[in-house]
C-alpha cells in the first residue's frame, strides 16, 4: 500500500511521477527531485552532480 505525499511535497516539475520527458517523448528521471517525486522544503532542485547531454541536448544515461 502507498503511503499518501502532502501535495505540497509532491514536484512540480515532474508532477510527482519521478519522470521527465524530452518533446521527442524520450523518457528519463527527474533531474528536479532526482527520480522520487518528492519534492521538500530544503531539498536543493539541482542535480548532486553534471549530467552529459547529446548533440540534441538528452541526457546520456
Amino acid at each position: 500500500m502507498r503511503s499518501m505525499v502532502d501535495r505540497n511535497q509532491v514536484c512540480k516539475a515532474c508532477d510527482g511521477s519521478g519522470l521527465l520527458a524530452d518533446d521527442e517523448n524520450w523518457q528519463y528521471s527527474c533531474t528536479v527531485c532526482g527520480g522520487d517525486g518528492i519534492f521538500v522544503s530544503g531539498d536543493r532542485p539541482e542535480p548532486a552532480h553534471l549530467f552529459k547531454v547529446d548533440e540534441n541536448n538528452r541526457t546520456m544515461e
